[in-house]
């Protein structure tokens, strides 16, 4: 999958606030994602992040 910054990307699990959708702001060995639901920052392994993503939000 070909991730950019800024992309917006829906995950598998949803985030505690209910939100599957994160903005890539970092990458790089680890992934630094931005919830879109409440702004809460992770940084996650790529490998992790890669398993984890479900699919790329199209706009």
């Amino acid at each position: 999958m070909n991730l950019e910054l800024g992309d917006i990307v829906i995950m598998k699990k949803p985030h505690p606030c209910g939100s599957k959708e994160f903005e890539i702001t970092r990458l790089g060995v680890d992934y630094k994602l931005k919830c879109c639901g409440c702004g809460h920052e992770i940084m996650i392994p790529r490998i992790k992040a890669e398993k984890s993503i479900k699919r790329k939000k199209e706009d």
